[in-house]
């Protein structure tokens, strides 16, 4: 699992002046027709290898690059084959070098810029929301936690007065029924308190709950109010003959499901904001102006799509073009992804950035934002 420190070091490492090389390879090892790492990686690294011959770079630059291209190659030679993918981020001059393992597989692709191309990682982890999957029946309840393509069973609460063979001989049959039905209310009470107190010690952000229905249905009767809002949904499975790979399974499929209902939802809630005159920006023009101001509370991004751009180290414009910053008239850099810095901004500000999967209509659009507050008038625009 990539830990948050890890991430921060990542997307907040400037090269001071020298490049920095970010490599994305995607592993899938039931493709027989995969090509070693080091082979892929070999094939990227040859099309920005005649930048170390550049001399229109320093000297200094031209053997940072070179020593990426050498750590990287020699770093994934012996590398082994799992699912998931590698990202590496490499600036052999400041002594920069990070590889981190991702859940999912993402295209093979490599690019130079003055800071990591962070998106592709930050796509992949914004969708993987660290949830507690719960197996229940009238007797017990497993939960594992679910997170960034791993499961781990993390604890069982059991109520022992439902197991006891005594427990069915001591009574007689009517007493027995209503001692019964106490137990199994006390024993849903029991779990849902114990899933309440996970929640409030942020354990964990949603809850998938497997099992017979008619105990889901009993234990989601005594679920808090702010717990069934955290609920993804629920899948039948027979506890006693569940496998790991079962739950996890079932899970994840339905963490996806949830992912991509609630993109739709993000999606057409900012679109129809924006349409009625609301607190929203839509398109990489204006999202990108909402973001030098520090505008944007929640951005969406169309898949991984890549806009070149310009932006302003000093001021932090950003924009699709531009050899000089309307905010302060110094000259700004080129990028191959300016929405790679604008996700990047957006994070800095304390906003938040979601990646769309699912088929909506921001495809037409690419970016759209929701705003903190209505967005001044561009330098030199019209009021």
């Amino acid at each position: 699992m990539i830990s948050g420190e890890t991430i921060d070091q990542i997307t907040h490492f400037d090269g001071a002046g020298l490049s920095v090389v970010s490599l994305y390879l995607g592993r899938d090892p039931d493709r027989r027709d995969l090509r070693s790492l080091a082979s892929r990686a070999s094939s990227l690294l040859h099309e920005i290898r005649p930048m170390t011959e550049d001399s229109s770079l320093g000297r200094e630059a031209r053997l940072s690059l070179r020593e990426d291209l050498e750590r990287i190659e020699a770093e994934l030679r012996d590398e082994p084959v799992k699912p998931g993918a590698v990202a590496i981020f490499s600036c052999s001059g400041r002594g920069f070098y990070e590889q981190v393992e991702l859940p999912r597989r993402v295209r093979d692709r490599v690019m130079v810029d003055a800071t990591p191309w962070v998106r592709p990682m930050l796509a992949v982890l914004d969708e993987f929301h660290r949830t507690c999957v719960l197996v229940v029946d009238g007797a017990t309840a497993r939960t594992w936690e679910l997170h960034q393509g791993e499961i781990k069973g993390t604890s069982e609460v059991l109520d022992r007065s439902l197991r006891k063979p005594e427990y069915t001989d001591r009574y007689g049959k009517e007493e027995r029924d209503r001692n019964e039905s106490e137990g199994l209310r006390r024993h849903f009470r029991q779990v849902a308190g114990f899933l309440d107190s996970l929640y409030r010690n942020g354990r964990f952000e949603l809850l998938v709950v497997g099992g017979h229905e008619h105990e889901i249905a009993a234990l989601e009767a005594n679920l808090s109010h702010r717990l069934r809002a955290c609920v993804a949904g629920t899948f039948t499975i027979d506890p006693g003959g569940a496998s790991v790979a079962d739950v996890r399974a079932s899970a994840e499929e339905i963490v996806d499901r949830y992912e991509r209902d609630e993109e739709r939802r993000w999606v057409a809630a900012t679109l129809e904001k924006e349409a009625m005159g609301g607190l929203a920006a839509v398109g990489a023009e204006r999202c990108l102006w909402a973001a030098s101001v520090a505008a944007v509370q929640r951005l969406l991004v169309h898949d991984d799509t890549v806009v070149p751009g310009v932006v302003c180290d000093e001021s932090g414009w950003l924009a699709e073009s531009g050899d000089t910053c309307l905010v302060c008239a110094q000259p700004t850099r080129k990028t191959s992804d300016v929405l790679d810095e604008l996700a990047e901004a957006v994070i800095d500000a304390g906003g938040t950035v979601e990646h769309v999967y699912a088929e909506t209509p921001l495809q037409d659009h690419v970016v759209a934002a929701e705003l903190r507050f209505p967005l001044p008038p561009k330098p030199g625009e019209d009021t």
